[in-house]
């Protein structure tokens, strides 16, 4: 799972906030959340499931025994904030969408990942829709669907991940640095794998040049149109008219 960190409210309010989550508990669980939209929304969806755990609540991330009832509680836990704010926000024309990644493994199943819709209702990634986005997503989104299968190698995935995050950098100002990002291996229950990679960073500025490179290669080695074949064959059918 990998995030950007700006969040804006116009082009001259940007900030960087947080989108990237881990509520693991090593050894029983991993659980991650990834968030995107209205950040008071976030935030305060986010809060309340730290509180929940400070407070060792009967029902809280580390207590519930499948990761679809965690994805349940996360979308109960988004209603009661929409229900609380929402209606102020709309009052004064505020846009509060929001969605949430959540990801991970509780012992005894298989990972999964879900994605969690303003409305509190949400899907899971299957074999034949290996990835989920939130957020800005067209611009990186190609990469994904060209690159990713379900059998991808889980490294190859997180290169993924970070070029498609790039890729939409690039293109919009909305999307930017610093860069999260989780990776979790099957049935270790633990998170070995996380870096969080900083504006200049040199690895995130290597695979920018390298993959701008890489695609005016490959467009440099496309065919030229060939615009005197299908102009040959709009004539003999135009004759044969």
């Amino acid at each position: 799972m990998a995030s950007d960190s700006r969040t804006n409210a116009g082009v001259d309010y940007v900030s960087n906030y947080q989108k990237l989550f881990d509520f693991s508990l090593p050894g029983e669980r991993v659980i991650v959340i990834c968030t995107a939209g209205n950040l008071s929304i976030t935030q305060s969806v986010i809060a309340c499931l730290q509180k929940a755990l400070k407070a060792q609540d009967t029902i809280n991330l580390h207590t519930l025994p499948t990761l679809y009832e965690v994805a349940s509680y996360v979308g109960n836990t988004i209603r009661q904030i929409q229900q609380k704010d929402g209606s102020w926000l709309q009052k004064d024309g505020i846009d509060y969408q929001c969605s949430f990644l959540v990801g991970g493994q509780i012992r005894g199943e298989e990972p999964q990942i879900y994605r969690i819709y303003n409305q509190g209702n949400f899907i899971h990634a299957t074999p034949e829709t290996p990835f989920l986005q939130l957020g800005e997503t067209k611009y990186g989104k190609p990469i994904l669907d060209r690159t990713l299968k379900y059998d991808t190698p889980l490294e190859a995935a997180a290169k993924c991940a970070l070029l498609s995050i790039d890729s939409t950098m690039k293109s919009n100002i909305s999307v930017g640095p610093p860069i999260s990002i989780i990776m979790y291996e099957t049935d270790t229950f633990v998170i070995k794998h996380q870096l969080q990679l900083p504006p200049g960073d040199p690895y995130l500025l290597k695979i920018r040049k390298l993959w701008e490179e890489s695609l005016r290669k490959a467009f440099d080695n496309m065919p030229d149109v060939e615009w005197k074949y299908y102009l040959e064959s709009f004539t003999q059918a135009a004759s044969s008219e």
